[in-house]
């Protein structure tokens, strides 16, 4: 007994046959402009240029009281953090 199993769609909902691989293919192998291609969503710039990760080790006391007061402002733990470290630094 065969199974007729149905294309993997993409994001889009288009479903990736071999036509849609092979011309895919075609399209890199020519070539992209890269200015034209287009902007995708992600994480919006934070300043002059893309943000640095910089992981930090917090107690558990120090973090409770993070989450506690991010929630309270209905905001993100990493707002709170910056604003806090501006503040700190004296930083605009």
């Amino acid at each position: 007994m065969s199974q007729h199993k149905q294309p993997t769609p993409t994001s889009g909902g288009v479903p990736v046959t071999d036509d849609l691989v092979n011309q895919l293919a075609d399209e890199a192998e020519a070539g992209y402009d890269v200015e034209a291609l287009r902007r995708r969503g992600g994480r919006p710039l934070m300043g002059s240029g893309p943000a640095d990760v910089v992981p930090v080790r917090l107690d558990p006391a120090l973090r409770a009281a993070l989450t506690r007061r991010a929630e309270a402002d209905n905001r993100t733990a990493s707002d709170v953090i910056r604003d806090a470290l501006r503040a700190w630094l004296h930083a605009a």
